[in-house]
């Protein structure tokens, strides 16, 4: 497995002891920096063109989304990044943050309606642009599949239980391509679970509420048993996080505890959070097709006008054809 030191702190130098300030402290991963810099400033540019444009962008989506990359930065861009390769419990903040309250964030800011609202059609004759490739991905086969509850709710569970539980952990770690790759992959998952739950942007599956409620309710029970799995293991479950690199005053298996912990109480807060989100969207729901039964209602009578109107102009525009020819 080797000693586990080449995945280590990239800055050079030992970690002092684990603390608030020390895990708050500014340690940029680039990779994630840029990425998170682009997102936002893509995010803002669409934002800002829809309302040059006279049309609405509700801020709270902005905050959302501006929120969702500023956990990703406060995670993967500070010391709690460093002490995530030395620190279990370190490492599961990192894990959970970015599997389960970064993507609800992101997911809150519908960055698939605004890039369809905000990216132009292409012209007739000039093949397929921006949107048309975003329409056409949006409806593959591929994006079908990989946000089906099939296989987005048994991924989101065994991210966590083939990762911990078998030598996978270990074979990444050792690599820092490896521990991107983990954290990008932790994003992701959350992405592709919480996606068709939230239901704010269209996919290819939009479940009704109570089936979203239920998918929700499917993955949450594994990541609660998993962190008491975690909490009552006895022996290291993995061996990057060993004596030999861990911050001076470090009980390695107290802190594999805080881990676990970690873990099992985290998944009440996105819970909650979904939760929350539902319950708007479904009374918002109610209350439009509420609304629509009542403008139905208004309509009937001039219904049978409108369409009238459209047979005398129909006929009208008919006799005016007959003329011209």
């Amino acid at each position: 497995m080797g000693d586990g030191m080449t995945g280590m702190h990239h800055h050079g130098g030992t970690l002092g002891p684990y603390t608030p300030s020390a895990a708050l402290q500014w340690s940029p991963d680039w990779p994630f920096l840029i990425g998170a810099v682009l997102a936002l400033a893509l995010y803002t540019a669409a934002a800002v063109r829809l309302w040059r444009r006279g049309d609405r962008w509700p801020v709270g989506r902005l905050v959302a989304w501006t929120l969702g990359t500023g956990t990703l930065v406060l995670v993967t861009c500070t010391g709690l990044n460093d002490y995530g390769m030395v620190l279990f419990s370190a490492h599961m903040i990192q894990h959970m943050v970015l599997s389960m309250f970064t993507p609800i964030l992101l997911l809150l800011g519908a960055p698939i309606t605004l890039a369809l609202r905000a990216l132009r059609p292409a012209g007739r004759g000039n093949g397929k642009g921006p949107r048309e490739l975003l329409v056409a991905l949006l409806q593959s086969r591929y994006v079908r599949v990989v946000s089906h509850p099939g296989f987005t709710i048994p991924l989101f569970i065994a991210s966590l239980y083939a990762l911990y539980f078998s030598p996978l952990f270990d074979f990444l770690m050792q690599y820092r391509l490896g521990h991107l790759a983990m954290m990008v992959h932790f994003l992701a998952v959350g992405l592709l679970f919480f996606w068709p739950i939230m239901g704010v942007d269209p996919g290819p599956h939009r479940p009704g509420f109570v089936m979203r409620i239920l998918e929700l309710f499917m993955g949450m029970p594994f990541h609660a048993f998993f962190g008491v799995a975690v909490m009552m293991a006895t022996g290291q479950l993995v061996t990057t996080f060993g004596a030999a690199t861990a911050p001076p005053g470090t009980h390695l298996l107290d802190d594999q505890k805080i881990a676990g912990g970690i873990t099992w109480a985290f998944g009440e807060i996105p819970t909650a959070i979904v939760l929350i989100a539902l319950t708007l969207q479904w009374a918002r729901s109610e209350e439009r097709q509420a609304r629509r039964a009542d403008r139905a209602a208004d309509r009937d009578g001039d219904a049978e006008l409108v369409a009238y109107n459209a047979y005398l102009a129909s006929l009208d525009r008919r006799g005016r054809a007959a003329d011209a020819g």
